[in-house]
């Protein structure tokens, strides 16, 4: 007989269930660390240009000893979503981290599941709460003394790696760096567009690497005009396995008039904000394939369920990159473990956006990355790394 988890409509994806009761944490303090990372080399999107990983660490410690790790994947500005940096920074110090140690005075504890009840009074800040979420998660695991990847429901112990490649000045080094990355053995190659840098970009990369499955992202970059339809319609040509995103965020009509103009398959990113949402775009059929990325849905939890959504309606996913340094990778690699995770994500390598890592580096073999199997996130910051890329620290606690 083949198990069904709950809310899996194939029997072939379902994950195992959880059983274990999780211990509540007692939180003693919450460090917020400011990291900077630069970047191996700059990634440009339609969204503009980046050269370092500017992120928001929340460090649990616990009482007794024992400590959690999340990171914001929010970026420095708000171009991807409203979140930024600076904003998640505050949001944590003053409304979120006092609001979770508030709900653990009053019930003699924190569990993981007790964290979005306790930051529903908030609204937004998906990112902000996805890393208080991941912390938490992180130390009871590690109480535990079981992994993301069990706890998430995870069936492999290696992923599919991806690799994303940003908008290049000139074609014949798009070609060089697509190359440079096919012989490291990614199994899959991202291509950044926007309007004019499309047909020609993708004509070039298909050529030259007629059997790397490639797929591209717009970022929202394109609208319904007679031209841009006409663009996303030419690279039907090019045997792509997606292309994501080509719309604006909120457009769920539009990606559904537009999937009925084209071929290529379209998988929403972006718009993706919960597992609502994924239901009701699939629903709508304003796409075929989904992008997971947990800090903008609010957390593990929450893109474990955006998951299953997915798998109910016979809906491949994937697990979306935001520059992540180990430990969010970390956490990634464990979701894209998840059966529903049927095609390569955008999780690379440590070596493809940091000389240095802030953990013991992920490295690529046979175009796949390991599923971290210790307790947690089955990684930590090196000492090392936190001195030479830690730009603040402010201590938070429950008085």
């Amino acid at each position: 007989m083949i198990e069904r988890s709950a809310g899996l409509g194939h029997p072939h994806l379902a994950r195992p269930s959880f059983d274990a009761v999780e211990p509540d944490v007692t939180i003693d303090a919450v460090e917020l660390r400011r990291v900077r990372l630069p970047l191996v080399a700059p990634f440009h999107t339609a969204r503009g240009r980046q050269d370092a990983r500017e992120a928001v660490l929340v460090h649990l410690l616990l009482a007794g000893g024992g400590d959690g790790w999340g990171e914001c994947v929010a970026e420095s500005e708000p171009r991807y979503s409203a979140e930024y940096t600076d904003g998640a920074e505050t949001v944590l110090r003053q409304f979120l981290v006092p609001a979770l140690l508030a709900w653990q005075r009053s019930h003699g504890g924190v569990t993981p599941d007790d964290v979005a009840t306790a930051l529903a009074p908030f609204a937004g800040h998906a990112m902000a709460k996805a890393a208080l979420e991941m912390a938490v998660l992180d130390a009871s695991l590690r109480v535990l003394g079981t992994s993301f990847a069990q706890r998430l429901g995870a069936v492999r112990d290696a992923i599919d790696s991806g690799v994303a490649v940003g908008l290049h000045a000139s074609i014949a080094d798009l070609l060089d760096t697509v190359g440079r990355h096919v012989d490291e053995g990614y199994r899959r190659v991202k291509l950044k567009i926007e309007p004019d840098a499309d047909v020609e970009v993708v004509r070039a990369v298909r050529e030259r690497f007629p059997d790397t499955m490639l797929q591209v992202d717009a970022n929202g970059a394109y609208s319904l005009r007679d031209d841009h339809v006409a663009a996303l319609r030419a690279l039907d040509d090019f045997d792509l396995a997606l292309v994501e995103q080509p719309l604006a965020p909120d457009d769920l009509t539009g990606h559904a008039a537009l999937a009925r103009q084209i071929r290529t398959p379209i998988c929403l990113d972006e718009s993706i904000t919960s597992a609502r949402t994924a239901e009701l775009a699939v629903d709508l059929a304003a796409c075929s394939i989904v992008n997971v990325k947990a800090g903008r849905v609010g957390g593990y939890l929450e893109a474990v369920r955006v998951h299953d959504a997915c798998a109910a309606r016979g809906v491949p996913v994937w697990c979306g990159g935001m520059l992540e340094t180990g430990l969010g990778r970390a956490a990634n690699i464990a979701l894209a473990a998840l059966p529903g995770f049927t095609l390569p994500g955008d999780i690379s390598a440590s070596a493809r956006y940091f000389a240095e890592d802030l953990t013991e580096p992920f490295v690529l073999d046979d175009g796949r990355l390991a599923v971290p199997r210790g307790p947690g996130l089955g990684v930590s910051p090196t000492r090392s790394a936190l001195r030479a890329f830690t730009t603040s620290v402010e201590l938070v606690r429950d008085y």
